[in-house]
Parts: structure tokens; sequence; C-alpha cells
């Protein structure tokens, strides 16, 4: 099992840059995908970004040339850089383990707000 935690949410003016980070032991030897999505109040959920521990970035349209996702597998830790960020980045942003050796497991969530 490969339980992810996120930190690094926050306050921000529209504009403005955040950096989440999602831990999760066991990324890297397991091989996992680990994957940010969002859900605004009100709405459903929407996959951001992910990255899995040996491959390339993937990122929704709506935050592709804002945000950037890294990874730093000695850490076992992936990076969601939120650059440009608008009111309708406000979400509560949560990471996701997967991978046949990770299982799927969430993270507990960090909030983001956004204000114009």
């Amino acid at each position: 099992r490969v339980q992810p935690v996120e930190s690094g949410g926050g306050s921000v003016q529209a504009g403005g840059s955040l950096r989440l980070s999602c831990t999760a032991p066991g990324f890297t030897s397991n091989t996992c995908t680990l994957d940010w999505y969002r859900q605004a109040a009100g709405m459903g959920r929407e996959w951001v970004s992910g990255i899995r521990a040996d491959g390339p970035p993937h990122y929704a349209p709506s935050v592709k040339g804002r945000f950037t996702i890294t990874r730093d597998n000695a850490k076992d830790t992936v990076y969601l850089q939120m650059d440009s960020l608008q009111p309708e980045d406000t979400a509560m942003y949560s990471c996701r383990a997967t991978g046949s050796s990770c299982g799927v497991n969430w993270g507990q969530g960090t909030q983001v707000t956004v204000s114009s």
C-alpha cells in the first residue's frame, strides 16, 4: 500500500503561485503513478496532472502551460508547481497513487484558494 500525503496548499491572489507536494513512500520502488485531482465546491472531481515514477508528465488542457509536475524519486515525492493561478483554480487538490504494486490510494487533500 502506497499512501500519499499532500502539503503546500493555501491562499493566494490571482496571478500568484503555489507549490503542492505529494509524498508517497514506495512511489519509486513500486513504480507507481501519482496523479493530482481537484474538486471545487459543488463540482465534480477533475484530473489535473500525473506522472509515473519512470515516465513523462501529463497535464489537463486547463492547466497546461501554467502548472508543472516534477518528481524527486529519492524522496518519493511529486511536486505540482502552479503558476498564473486564477480564481477558477480554487479547489481541494488531492493526490492519488496507482499501480499494480501500489493499489489505489488517495491522500487527504489540500485546499487551494485563489482570490481575484
